[in-house]
């Protein structure tokens, strides 16, 4: 039997443990949660959307992030790059890259 693609809002709240109520709410407060609206309306949400909501979940009810914070924890998360860090052959670059990296994590902290 094949997987389902689409989940109603009230089986997306069972897979997530999260209040149908609650999932509306976020997706007024978060741009990356938007399901599929069908012709009359109705949500359709993917497993995508399911590891949004499981985030925002453990960001704001499990680790006490307020959504403002939890918003800009996740969108800093989908800015950064994905490329392995390598470090320069030369030790003066390795250290200018390490002051450069504390910099970027001070700066990540201050903005949660």
């Amino acid at each position: 039997m094949a997987e389902k693609n689409y989940f109603t809002i009230r089986e997306i709240s069972k897979k997530t443990q999260v209040p149908e109520y609650t999932i509306r709410y976020w997706e007024s407060r978060f741009k990356l949660l938007r399901p599929l609206r069908l012709a009359s309306g109705h949500r359709r949400y993917t497993a995508k959307d399911a590891e949004i909501i499981n985030e925002i979940k453990d960001l704001v009810l499990m680790k006490g992030y307020t959504l403002s914070g939890a918003k800009k924890a996740i969108y800093s998360r989908k800015k950064a790059p994905q490329t392995p860090l390598r470090l320069p052959p030369r030790h003066d670059d390795a250290i200018q890259l390490l002051e450069d990296i504390k910099k970027e994590l001070r700066q990540i902290i201050r903005d949660c």
